[in-house]
């Protein structure tokens, strides 16, 4: 199923996104679309919108913490125009690359329950259905890892999530994963800069075989 605004099949985040919207009447406060090139090799998958980040601006990791490490990193590597992803309406263009979220809505203490990871993992299926073989996903965190598993019907435990991981997926396309570049990872230094920069350069050389 394609993208869609008006989503609410989950009733929780629903309502939380109505609650939301009264106290913060500027924020998106609706499902958080993909955004990028939509023809793009590459798919990133994250977790979910966070409060003042994607919920407020309404693109993908904008807005906050989490997004600062991704899109420097992005930049470094050819596939963004620019380093810094501040607003849905700035110039911001990325090259041969898309952003999603495991969940499209804001959901309470950004922990989306399992059967919301499930109702929107139908948005999740189109996206990756849309993709072309030879493909790459990279999965931050161990939710969006699964998320993909449960995507493409395959078996968790022949798929273990670890900082680093590569994997071959059917239809050609390539898994990688990563720790989520959250603040609480990269402020711990469970992921650096480099760990991440790692990854990229891996990902990148995929895409140019």
């Amino acid at each position: 199923m394609e993208y869609d605004i008006d989503c609410k099949k989950c009733s929780r985040l629903s309502s939380f996104l109505s609650q939301t919207l009264e106290k913060y009447p500027n924020y998106f406060c609706k499902p958080v679309p993909p955004f990028g090139d939509l023809q793009a090799k590459f798919l990133i998958v994250g977790l979910a919108p966070g409060m003042h980040g994607a919920n407020k601006t309404g693109r993908p990791f904008t807005g906050d913490h989490a997004g600062i490490l991704l899109y420097e990193t992005l930049y470094k590597h050819g596939f963004s125009s620019h380093p810094t992803s501040e607003s849905a309406q700035d110039k911001l263009i990325l090259n041969n690359c898309r952003i999603t979220n495991t969940v499209k809505c804001l959901p309470p203490k950004n922990k989306p329950e399992s059967q919301e990871i499930k109702n929107c993992n139908v948005f999740l299926q189109y996206e990756i259905s849309a993709l072309k073989k030879g493909s790459v996903l990279l999965a931050l965190g161990t939710v969006a890892h699964n998320a993909i598993l449960f995507a493409l019907n395959l078996p968790k435990k022949d798929f273990k999530f670890f900082h680093g991981a590569r994997y071959c997926l059917p239809n050609d396309l390539v898994l990688y994963d990563s720790f989520h570049c959250s603040r609480y990872n990269t402020q711990t230094k469970r992921l650096t800069g480099a760990m991440f920069n790692e990854v990229f350069l891996s990902i990148k050389r995929e895409l140019e075989k």
